[in-house]
């Protein structure tokens, strides 16, 4: 039950991203630039988002068949239990989330969380986690980008989900270098011991089910160290929410 503080702050947040959305977005599509009143328009919609994948129920990337598993988590179980992603990081829809990260087009992240909404509702099966996690940037970084692109996604899929929203729950103790620039081989021992769970919270995680939220998963690497510090603090259960999932090569 929200409180009515709560109400009003989610009100002005609806008012400031409505402002955001006429300011920052012009009335076009963000993928073709036709002319539209939504930020993507239906025929980008229908072509770029109308089919459903078979992924596997764990780590979601793309399976040819109808197992549930892909053969790299049969072989190594993640610490995360399930995924789940909106769509494959490739062009052109690898754009929307360029645009939000790097372009600071803050008004794409409503769009994103309702993609991610989407996709949620069309799981099967789908257990819905007790709070949401935004994968935390070190200070360093957001510092440099002025916002954290997770954070912002998760805000609006918060309210979607009606899943309360933690985002202090989880801290980067250690800066590390961006996945994207390191080689494969080296991505988990950069990400050895870079998240902490904060000591205020930590008695909230037991026999918990957390849903980790963030904008792109490659290797999995950053989720999995962050579902494994929610693990060893008592959380029973970690479900990974993610925008897009770059394929395998």
């Amino acid at each position: 039950m929200r409180t009515a503080t709560q109400l009003r702050l989610e009100a002005a947040w609806q008012a400031l991203r409505q402002w955001l959305g006429a300011t920052v977005l012009p009335a076009q599509c963000a993928l073709c630039g036709i002319g539209c009143p939504q930020v993507l328009c239906p025929p980008c919609r229908a072509q770029y988002l109308g089919q459903i994948q078979p992924r596997c129920r764990q780590c979601a990337n793309p399976l040819d068949d109808v197992a549930t598993l892909c053969g790299r988590c049969l072989r190594h179980r993640p610490a995360y239990d399930d995924t789940v992603t909106a769509f494959d990081y490739a062009a052109p829809l690898d754009q929307l989330l360029l645009q939000l990260k790097f372009g600071a087009r803050l008004a794409l992240a409503p769009l994103l969380a309702e993609l991610l909404h989407v996709a949620i509702q069309q799981q099967t099966v789908w257990e819905a986690p007790q709070l949401l996690c935004p994968v935390p940037l070190g200070p360093a970084r957001l510092a440099e980008r002025g916002f954290n692109q997770a954070l912002e996604i998760a805000r609006p899929l918060a309210r979607l989900l009606d899943v309360p929203l933690q985002p202090r729950l989880a801290l980067r103790v250690r800066d590390t270098r961006a996945q994207s620039g390191v080689a494969p081989q080296e991505r988990q021992a950069n990400l050895a011991h870079a998240f902490a769970i904060a000591p205020e919270h930590a008695p909230s995680l037991h026999g918990c089910h957390v849903g980790i939220v963030d904008d792109v998963m490659s290797s999995g690497h950053t989720v999995n160290a962050l579902a494994t510090a929610c693990k060893s603090a008592g959380a029973a259960r970690v479900s990974i929410l993610v925008v897009a999932r770059t394929p395998p090569h």
